[in-house]
């Protein structure tokens, strides 16, 4: 039976003006599948681009130019770290979502350190994996900061903090984003303006030399700004 020009015909849901583009690194195709169709079904993902080893990688973004990359860290040939580290030297660099199946892998830690903004566990729900994405994606919270926390706690204050000093304010906006608040989290605790936050994070970022809230919890951890055994607590 057609339908007449006058009836209403079903519609799905209309595409984001401006989604967020995402490259799928995995040396498994059916992981990489799996991942695509997952975030493909979602209106503000669009999926520009896949991979199966670090080296091809690199082209990928050079070509596709992405938001955020979803990067396996254990592949044969170039791994998810040292593509991790291509990746974020090329111009206007995408964010680096780490996916890996073990929580603890030391490989994740390093990929933190290099400038990684999170990491998925291969387990993650779909709904897990869409968040995770859409997370480190907009850059508003830190991706499972207590894991992040345990990983990191033994590299803690192993170097000093060379840049310039923070302000009694920014220190206690930094231990909030470490411990995985939101912007409006941290806003709602310490009684400022969402827009505040912000100027204070901006203000965190530049000082600390890092390009995201993961990499500046990172360098805290290590000189000691913030202390993981304290849960995010001001050193």
């Amino acid at each position: 039976m057609t339908t007449s020009p006058a009836e209403p015909t079903p519609l799905g849901t209309p595409p984001v003006e401006n989604p967020l583009r995402v490259v799928i690194v995995d040396d498994e195709p059916l992981v990489r599948r799996g991942l695509a169709m997952i975030l493909g079904a979602e209106p503000d993902i669009e999926v520009v681009g896949e991979a199966g080893d670090g080296s091809r990688a690199v082209d990928v973004v050079r070509t596709a130019c992405p938001d955020l990359v979803c990067m396996d860290v254990r592949m044969p040939g170039i791994d998810g770290l040292r593509a991790t580290e291509l990746v974020l030297r090329l111009p206007d660099p995408p964010k680096v979502l780490v996916v890996t199946t073990f929580e603890h892998d030391e490989h994740v830690t390093d990929a933190l350190l290099v400038g990684a903004s999170g990491f998925l566990l291969k387990r993650a729900s779909a709904a897990e994996m869409v968040q995770a994405v859409r997370t480190v994606g907009r850059g508003t919270s830190l991706l499972f900061p207590d894991s992040v926390r345990d990983m990191l706690r033994p590299r803690a204050r192993t170097e000093p903090y060379p840049g310039p000093p923070l302000t009694e304010r920014e220190r206690e906006v930094l231990a909030r984003i470490a411990r995985g608040m939101t912007n409006a989290e941290i806003a709602g605790a310490l009684f400022l303006g969402v827009e505040t936050v912000r100027t204070h994070v901006a203000n965190l970022l530049g000082k600390l030399g890092a390009r995201d809230r993961t990499q500046a919890v990172v360098i805290a951890y290590r000189t000691g700004l913030v202390d993981p055994a304290d849960g995010g607590s001001t050193g």
